[in-house]
């Protein structure tokens, strides 16, 4: 589906999925899109000790670079739970931004692929970061008139770490112009 439109995606994963399935984590990088980290067993992070928040995010490191080979560079907390000393922490050590979103369909609700995509459509604006969750069938379902729809709209999709990227060039050129008066 992705590659049919030429998109290139982020894909947020959790260590036991790529220990269960690394053949789909190799697959997924072979073609482009980029990994993240989502811990290793998706618990609510911002309920953890700081030791028990390393050792998610280092064995869903560790998971992905036995798999794939590849280092992430990003990671989303599940449930978007993170204590602001934990992002500390986890930039600290991993160089690990943390990414929410900005659309969030509720998928995991599963109200069926229709509303999904009426969602992602009507909520998506530029800059921003969709939520969705591939384990649910009916987001799968709901991505074809997503993307289509999207791209109608004139929406360019990127990783995350090319939208970073982006809006760091955007700032540095805003920072640079100087006023005349």
């Amino acid at each position: 589906m992705l590659a049919a439109r030429n998109i290139k995606a982020t894909f947020y994963v959790i260590g036991r999925s790529v220990d269960l399935h690394p053949g789909v984590l190799r697959r997924t990088v072979a073609e482009g899109h980029e990994i993240g980290n989502h811990s290793q067993t998706h618990r609510l992070l911002s309920k953890l000790s700081d030791s028990e928040v390393r050792q998610e995010m280092q064995r869903c490191q560790d998971a992905v670079g036995r798999a794939a080979g590849v280092r992430m560079r990003t990671m989303r907390p599940p449930y978007g739970g993170l204590l602001q000393s934990q992002r500390e922490l986890v930039h600290r050590e991993f160089g690990y931004p943390t990414i929410l979103w900005s659309v969030d369909p509720l998928d995991w609700k599963r109200p069926g692929p229709s509303v999904v995509a009426s969602r992602i459509l009507s909520g998506t604006t530029a800059g921003g970061i969709v939520l969705a969750h591939d384990l649910h069938s009916q987001t799968v379902d709901a991505m074809p008139a997503t993307f289509d729809g999207l791209l109608r709209k004139g929406f360019k999709f990127v990783t995350v770490s090319q939208l970073i990227a982006m809006k760091r060039e955007t700032s540095e050129a805003q920072a640079s112009v100087t006023p005349v008066n």
